[in-house]
């Protein structure tokens, strides 16, 4: 078996994905977990262990005998503040997977996961939203992710939440008359948003649900329900405010920089709201470019691994192949539900 050189793992809300690769770009292993309970806590890493051992084993290799691999990088969701990082990368080292670790927040897997280019934004847009960005001389900048204390908005549990909202209000007469009342009520179950509300309250119905609405939402806004678009459009305008910050700060306003965007939130069809995300954006800067990302984001931590290993361009690309290889995420899946 050709000796592994690189973990590189990719965990967000929703999932962890975890590949061993060669120094050439061979795909070795890989594994996909969903979240454990209580895995959207800051720094929860039961899944990623999980992940990276499965992997391991899918190589060939015995976790149990450490290092697996010379290197590991690791992209993850809650590696936010610099002390989130520190502890979260004493965990990552005490497994003893590889001799040097990496950690990066997710948002960085999925730009490089967008580009060819070692620089530019990335927004992640999931269960909640990030953005980082890194300017052609290396600088960085990111925001905390820390949900509303932090004064974001944005990602499924946010437009779930609205949507649910909206839904109470429409039934009891406080605010405009929306199609989300019958489809939230329809999706849980029920007829009406007031047996929703008390389904939650009365611990019937877990709260973190909303987080399946966002389709909903967009199916609404495609049949041209306002309500459901305003929370569309609020989404869009979000991402343009932490893009366009994200690119005035590194003063990237007259380079053609690329703005991926990654998370299940993208992965609708409602060409507005990406036309608006476009428009928002080219106001800031005229020649930037969006790229919704269809490659799974480990391929992102896999290539900024190669970029540390000081691999070649047919190593990457061998290793991009495997990695949107459309058999692989069917395997991911396959491996997920297992």
């Amino acid at each position: 078996m050709s000796r592994a050189a690189l973990v590189a793992v990719d965990g967000g809300g929703s999932k962890v994905d975890a590949v061993v690769v060669t120094r050439d770009g061979a795909l070795l292993g890989s594994a996909r977990v969903g979240p454990s309970d209580g895995a959207r806590a800051k720094g929860e890493l039961a899944p990623v262990v999980s992940a990276v051992e499965a992997a391991s084993r899918s190589a060939g290799a015995d976790p149990g005998r450490q290092p697996v691999a010379s290197l590991g990088v690791f992209c993850l969701a809650g590696a936010d503040l610099p002390s989130d990082e520190r502890s979260i990368l004493r965990r990552v080292q005490q497994h003893g997977w590889t001799t040097e670790t990496v950690l990066r927040n997710d948002t960085f897997a999925v730009l490089r996961a967008g580009t060819e280019r070692t620089w530019g934004v990335g927004v992640v847009c999931g269960f909640g939203t990030n953005c980082s960005a890194v300017a052609p001389d290396g600088r960085t900048y990111r925001f905390p992710a820390l949900g509303w204390i932090a004064g974001d908005w944005g990602g499924g549990s946010d437009i779930g939440e609205a949507a649910l909202w909206h839904a109470v209000r429409s039934e009891d007469g406080r605010g405009r008359r929306t199609a989300l009342a019958s489809r939230v009520a329809a999706h849980f179950g029920f007829r009406r948003p007031r047996q929703v509300m008390q389904a939650m309250y009365f611990g019937r119905l877990a709260e973190s649900r909303v987080a399946e609405l966002p389709p909903l939402v967009f199916a609404a806004a495609a049949d041209g329900d306002a309500v459901a678009t305003s929370i569309v459009d609020r989404q869009a305008d979000e991402i343009v405010a932490m893009a366009g910050t994200a690119i005035r700060r590194l003063r990237m306003t007259e380079l053609d920089v690329h703005v991926v965007l990654g998370g299940g939130i993208f992965r609708n069809r409602f060409a507005p709201f990406f036309e608006r995300i476009d428009d928002g954006v080219r106001e800031i800067a005229p020649t930037a470019s969006l790229n919704v990302l269809e490659a799974p984001p480990v391929l992102g931590a896999a290539l900024l691994g190669l970029d540390r290993l000081g691999a070649n361009g047919r190593a990457k690309a061998r290793l991009q192949v495997a990695l949107t290889d459309a058999s692989l995420d069917h395997r991911l899946e396959r491996e997920e539900r297992g």
